[in-house]
């Protein structure tokens, strides 16, 4: 009897039927889920590789990005693999439910501070250049980065709580290709509206992030257009690029589906469902791709490599 109410009010599974509505071609959709997988896990292995082999990446603005794509790695590998399974093997059934979902909110979360940080050292490098080596030291890196890793945690964890206080009632059937938190909610015959009112409360979060990477740049043009050549302009522009392209694949399909979530209640469910896909599967796949095609650094060493398995 006590095993019975525990499935009923706390189950140990849950079901993901994947994208509502295109169960049909879920097989086809898992071949291009398959190529953004590889292009992220390569993409970013190789980022990390080559910043940790590199000593001339050794510094404040390449040791975030290698954060970033470390992240991007956790992110695309706690989400895409279990992709496949529904797409590919009819695998519904998920007992990792709640540990996903901490995962992905915690690496979206993660995402959004390393972006704030990588904001803050375009602020330093193109503002107080000179000082840049004292402001971004050894060591206040290191704090940066222990705060990146640190600081979505507490506000994460309470996810978690706030599902295992709820009933289900037997509902275990999440019509989405992966578990997240108010997906998992509104399977609940209780109230949620505690749920509801601190997902909004994280998501603010996310806007100050916002707000504070555009306070970085409007003082950062604000120096770029104090500079006395046109040249110096363009290439302190070029060098805020890549951040600029990250943060628009990050926070774009995040605002997309998060408005149509919100206030898109005759839009299909798959274009939710795929928009939320978008959410987790492109950064980690773009990223790398941007920062190896705009980084010069970064775009020769990679080069160098290549050059020196062909010879």
């Amino acid at each position: 009897m006590a095993s019975l109410n525990t499935t009923l009010f706390q189950p140990y599974s849950f079901f993901l039927l994947g994208i509502p509505g295109l169960e049909h071609i879920h097989i086809w959709i898992g071949f291009p889920f398959f190529v953004v997988y590889l292009i992220a896990f390569l993409g970013n292995i190789s980022i990390l590789s080559v910043i940790q082999n590199q000593s001339s990446l050794h510094q404040p603005v390449f040791y975030f990005l290698a954060v970033l794509s470390s992240i991007d790695l956790g992110l695309s590998t706690s989400t895409i693999p279990k992709m496949f399974g529904i797409f590919w093997f009819n695998l519904s059934i998920f007992e990792g439910c709640l540990i996903q979902m901490f995962f992905i909110h915690l690496c979206t979360g993660m995402e959004s501070t390393v972006l704030v940080a990588m904001a803050y050292d375009r602020y330093v490098a193109i503002c107080n250049p000179l000082r840049y080596t004292l402001v971004l030291s050894n060591k206040v890196v290191f704090v940066i980065i222990s705060v990146i890793l640190l600081r979505p945690l507490p506000f994460v964890t309470p996810f978690v709580l706030l599902i295992l206080r709820l009933p289900f009632c037997g509902h275990q059937i999440i019509p989405h290709t992966y578990c997240e938190h108010m997906g998992i909610a509104r399977l609940s015959c209780a109230s949620i509206r505690v749920n509801i009112i601190y997902g909004l409360c994280t998501i603010s979060i996310f806007v100050f992030d916002i707000i504070a990477i555009i306070i970085s740049y409007i003082q950062i043009l604000g120096a770029v257009f104090r500079l006395p050549s046109l040249d110096a302009q363009l290439k302190a522009l070029s060098t805020c690029g890549s951040h600029v392209c990250v943060m628009l694949v990050f926070y774009t399909p995040a605002f997309f589906s998060f408005m149509t979530h919100r206030f898109g209640r005759n839009i299909p469910s798959y274009i939710h469902i795929l928009l939320a896909n978008f959410y987790v599967v492109i950064p980690p796949a773009l990223n790398p791709v941007i920062y190896g095609v705009r980084t010069k650094q970064v775009r020769k060493q990679v080069l160098n490599i290549f050059s020196k398995k062909k010879i």
